[in-house]
């Protein structure tokens, strides 16, 4: 197989009541967990890239990388430029071969916002590929984009319907009270505002912020609506812990292929807790 546009998978997972879960990988080793998890689970999945990891692997490495794993694996695999300000930089990663976008001009005003992510629609449809955009603004941090407590602004569910009619989007971003990042405190999903947000709107969902949320919230989620969930921190902590294991009790270790294998492995597990919880395993 190659690497696919994410529309299709999407809405396969809206019609029949599961999230794609979407991996935010960093490296070989990340990716190589994510792709094993997906591949034992049967399920299909997003590889996600943030502009900063873009800029740390090299757009030409990462799409060579993801399209070496979709030739290994029988299932749909999708490469995802994630949380991107920059057209110019969007339009670089569709040129290198990706196939699912997400502008993020949240952070401007409503008619900024639509004239910016239409202008991505637009040059996305040239190339077949699936465009994501958000409306409200998820807290925390993400790759450098903070957004502070007070300039949160959860997700109007009537704007976002005229949002998606007039950029002509593949996927929503909502922001419904989760955070990028882990949370100091259980997070309060506002499912009816989702509930609302689904009933008006036709495409599917998307929920960030994933990591750290109760799995009871993600399921509810994904019952409501949401058919894509991001994940990111919950893969990068137990990578690093395991590494700082592994070199308190190997102080001299020198190898990377020994102290960064239980990295990979303890990502690998997550990847299919994740799958189980979206319920994307065998849908491949």
């Amino acid at each position: 197989m190659n690497i696919v546009p994410s529309k299709d998978m999407l809405w396969d997972a809206k019609k029949n009541g599961y999230a794609i879960p979407a991996f935010n990988i960093h490296n070989l080793e990340t990716l190589q967990a994510v792709l094993e998890g997906a591949w034992e689970m049967r399920s299909p999945v997003m590889i996600a890239t943030t502009p900063g990891t873009v800029n740390y692997a090299g757009v030409d490495f990462l799409v060579a990388m993801v399209k070496a794993g979709a030739r290994m694996y029988d299932i749909p695999i999708a490469l995802h430029l994630d949380h991107c300000t920059d057209i110019d930089f969007i339009n670089e990663c569709i040129n290198a071969g990706y196939r699912s976008v997400m502008i993020d001009a949240s952070m401007k005003d409503f008619e900024d916002n639509i004239e910016i992510s239409k202008s991505v629609v637009e040059l996305a449809k040239k190339h077949n590929v699936t465009v994501e955009a958000e409306l409200g603004r998820v807290g925390g941090e993400e790759d450098g984009i903070k957004v502070e407590k007070k300039d949160e602004a959860l997700t109007d569910p009537d704007k976002a319907l005229e949002f998606v009619d007039r950029t002509g989007i593949d996927s929503l971003a909502v922001a419904i009270g989760t955070a990028h990042g882990m949370y100091r405190f259980e997070p309060e999903l506002d499912f009816e505002r989702l509930i609302r947000i689904n009933k008006l709107v036709d495409i599917p969902l998307v929920l960030h912020g994933g990591s750290g949320v109760p799995n009871e919230s993600i399921t509810t989620a994904i019952r409501h609506g949401i058919c894509k969930v991001n994940i990111a921190t919950e893969l990068k902590i137990p990578f690093a812990e395991s590494i700082r294991e592994y070199f308190a009790t190997n102080p001299e270790a020198d190898d990377p292929r020994k102290y960064l294998t239980p990295g990979k492995e303890r990502v690998k597990q997550v990847v299919i807790e994740k799958i189980k919880l979206c319920g994307s395993g065998n849908r491949a």
